[in-house]
């Protein structure tokens, strides 16, 4: 494309960080092909992506949305006139803005922005990473013109002829980590040779997944091996409560939050993690065993689903929020101990790979972009 002009393109994902990396990612990856571009994202007031993408650079505004709850509480009354003045917001700026293209990658704030922009003739692009979508993008697909998936069968919830199977962009120095095994483990100032668990429940953290993991800590420990333990900033009191009285406790490193997650990757035999779309691309990416733990109150279950796309084919293990406190213990040392399952799974894994996700995301934008002007 000829860079001389000035490409403006509005983004919106948010909510979690699921929506937000991926958009954030997105973001750079049109900025390393285009010269002169100005990005805007629009958020949810309040949320994740407020902090995140300014962090990451970009400007952002925020609109008044929020999500319906699924029980009747006085928040839903809310939503209608919520809804509207956030359409409202949505069409302000993008008659203001004047974007060449506007890309979603889920999260409240993307429907009324992706709505706006669609019904006043602007190219749109939607990008679904799970296997299951969630209201907005499957009411958002039949006013898109592209719909970026994940995963291959997307055609029972999205018009098949707007389908791109690309892949979930994940971050650049996961997708480019090359730091050894025993690199990282020092990094970390761990043992460099000893067999590593990486838990990790997600950007906000996991109650249940650190509950499991306190319970049984002790006992993991005592097997060998040791742990990066990511709790999110509610648990970590209770996971340094957990380790008070251990005898292992230098063969634990406990955060809140990981920024050197290509470091964590590199260092871990074994995973264990939440079913967002964002970790399940992660893991895909850097080829790791993993033992799923969804988060039941995920909309429409979407996280179990996901799960389930990667343990039917024998690329991942699978155990629920429920039975977690109960067999976390055996499951994770099942597999820790069983080489010959772990090079199973890493070897099925690779079905499920995308290279160059983010390139090819970037270049279905470059093709609405060339569209619109032609």
């Amino acid at each position: 494309m000829n860079d001389q002009k000035k490409y403006k393109i509005l983004m919106s994902g948010g909510g979690t960080g699921g929506h937000i990396f991926p958009a954030i990612a997105i973001a750079n990856g049109i900025k390393a092909k285009l010269e002169n571009v100005d990005i805007l994202f629009v958020g949810a007031k309040g949320r994740m992506e407020m902090e995140k993408v300014p962090q990451a650079g970009f400007p952002i505004e925020g609109l008044g949305i929020s999500g319906i709850q699924r029980r009747l509480t006085l928040k839903n009354l809310a939503f209608p006139f919520k809804l509207m003045n956030s359409l409202m917001k949505a069409r302000r700026i993008v008659k203001r803005f004047q974007p060449d293209v506007v890309v979603g990658t889920g999260g409240y704030a993307s429907g009324p922005l992706l709505k706006e922009a669609a019904k006043a003739g602007f190219p749109t692009l939607i990008l679904e990473q799970n296997s299951y979508p969630g209201i907005t993008n499957r009411w958002l697909s039949k006013v898109v013109d592209v719909v970026c998936t994940a995963y291959q069968g997307m055609e029972r919830y999205f018009p098949v002829e707007k389908i791109v199977v690309t892949g979930s962009p994940i971050r650049k120095n996961i997708c480019e980590m090359n730091v050894t095994a025993q690199e990282a483990r020092k990094f970390f100032g761990l043992d460099e040779n000893r067999k590593t668990l990486l838990i990790i429940g997600g950007s906000q953290g996991a109650l249940r997944i650190n509950e499991a993991v306190a319970k049984h800590v002790e006992k993991l420990l005592a097997t060998g091996m040791q742990i990066i333990w990511q709790t999110g900033k509610f648990s970590l009191e209770m996971a340094e409560r957990s380790l008070l009285n251990s005898k292992f406790r230098q063969r634990v490193v406990v955060k809140d939050f990981i920024y050197e997650m290509d470091k964590a990757y590199a260092a871990a035999d074994v995973v264990v993690s939440r079913a967002g779309a964002i970790a399940m691309a992660e893991i895909i990416q850097v080829n790791k065993p993993a033992i799923f733990i969804p988060l039941p109150s995920a909309a429409e279950d979407h996280q179990k689903k996901n799960a389930l796309a990667l343990e039917k084919k024998g690329a991942a293990l699978l155990l629920e929020e429920k039975n977690a406190a109960r067999d976390f213990f055996d499951v994770v040392t099942g597999l820790m101990k069983d080489d010959e399952k772990k090079e199973t799974i890493k070897k099925n894994l690779r079905q499920f790979e995308h290279s160059h996700t983010t390139e090819r995301i970037v270049e279905e934008v470059i093709k609405l972009m060339e569209q619109k002007k032609n």
